[in-house]
């Protein structure tokens, strides 16, 4: 019963902390901004519209789900999002590249819209609605009427958004900063590995998961 109620909040946090530890999320181009204008204010100043692009991406995938989820069944509903699950992630095995343009010398706006497409690319938003899913599920077992059921379904998405965003800028201002005051670019260089195969593999073990639980 614990993990039924507690395991999709614990999953969704964590992987809010694994998008920050993976560099395609941000938090290289943060350590680059800073070390290109040899200012830790600029490292800083990054992780903002870092974040918010990156929330922005999870809010609009959230958003249709929460719709969606109002007018099919959820059992439904996870048919299609474990396909485009395995489809992203047998894409990101063969395909590792990047969304380039803009430069280094990006605004406010340029870099939010950075984050947000790197974030949807990834799948970010996609991998937390298997547990969206689930955190419903067991609120529509509850026993709640359509109507509450629906408010249920948006608190959660929300609630959702919010912690995995929680852990994704904790962990981007971390190693960001980490990285830039302690470690620099030049260790990265030696302790490097795949990123983007493990992200691969957890999109498509997430879409195995959501067809089986």
């Amino acid at each position: 019963m614990f993990e039924q109620h507690f395991g999709p909040w614990a999953a969704v946090l964590a992987l809010g902390m694994f998008h920050g530890i993976n560099p395609g999320m941000g938090w290289l181009f943060a350590v680059a901004l800073g070390m290109q204008e040899r200012s830790r204010r600029a490292v800083w100043w990054a992780v903002v519209p870092l974040t918010v692009g990156h929330a922005l991406a999870m809010a609009a995938v959230v958003a249709v789900a929460v719709v969606l989820g109002t007018a099919m069944p959820v059992d439904i509903l996870k048919w299609p999002v474990a396909a485009t699950l395995a489809a992203l992630g047998l894409y990101r095995l063969y395909r590792h590249q990047h969304i380039r343009g803009g430069g280094m010398r990006v605004g406010m706006m340029g870099l939010t819209g950075w984050s947000f497409l790197m974030a949807s690319s990834h799948g970010a938003g996609l991998m937390v609605l298997p547990f969206l899913l689930r955190i419903t599920t067991v609120s529509a077992h509850s026993g709640h009427h359509q109507a509450a059921a629906s408010a249920s379904g948006a608190f959660a998405g929300t609630a959702v958004t919010v912690l995995h965003m929680a852990g994704y800028l904790l962990v981007t201002v971390m190693v960001a900063v980490v990285v830039y005051e302690r470690l620099g670019l030049h260790l990265l260089r030696k302790l490097w590995f795949n990123l983007d195969l493990v992200w691969a593999a957890a999109l498509i073990g997430t879409a195995v998961w959501t067809v089986w639980s």
